[in-house]
């Protein structure tokens, strides 16, 4: 969904005029069941799909590594030790495979009028808000393995370093959207405070 900031000051909420943020992410966002859940109104928009498989790949080559250095160290130099924090890392990884997709599915972030909130989490969940007016810098970076898949991360930074936040596995169309539409809406409301 790309955002237009309308020429009166005097309202400066977001538009959406196209579908550029939702193109090739989740159809909807996993939340908590408990009614003591936060509830907010809006829209929110999820990661791309292949955040979880750029993940898939860094996390089993880390889990073979482990396992390989664990292996060689036993076999190889005969150190039995090697295999208990090897068997803890190796256990620890593959529990992070297993609930990636539905974390992934927890990543959500939510363009409102004053502020962008941004969540992520199943069991202990997190959501951040950052004024469009305080954001002081907006930043979107990816490796080589994110342009392989086509994805990006846009970080937001303020001045208070606790209320910054990271958005993972965007479509790098989506990244560039976002950025361009948080830097116009961030400059309207600065010049208006």
């Amino acid at each position: 969904m790309t955002m237009t900031i309308p020429a009166d000051s005097t309202d400066p909420k977001p538009q959406p005029t196209t579908d550029v943020l939702d193109a090739g992410t989740y159809p909807r966002l996993k939340e908590p069941h408990s009614p003591n859940r936060l509830e907010l109104d809006g829209r929110w928009h999820q990661i791309s799909k292949n955040y979880v498989i750029v993940q898939f790949i860094s996390e089993g080559a880390l889990l073979l590594v482990v396992l390989a250095a664990a292996l060689v160290l036993w076999l190889g130099f005969g150190q039995w030790w090697a295999l208990i924090p090897g068997v803890i890392i190796v256990v620890a990884l593959l529990w992070t495979l297993i609930i990636l997709p539905r974390q992934a599915r927890a990543y959500g972030y939510m363009l409102r009028e004053d502020d962008i909130v941004f969540r992520r989490g199943i069991l202990w969940q997190r959501m951040v808000a950052v004024p469009y007016g305080r954001m002081q810098l907006v930043d979107v970076t990816h490796g080589p393995l994110d342009r392989g898949f086509g994805i990006a991360q846009l970080k937001l930074v303020t001045a208070a370093a606790s209320s910054g936040a990271t958005i993972p596995g965007l479509t790098q169309a989506g990244a560039e959207q976002l950025r361009d539409t948080l830097i116009a809406v961030a400059e309207s409301r600065r010049t208006g405070l």
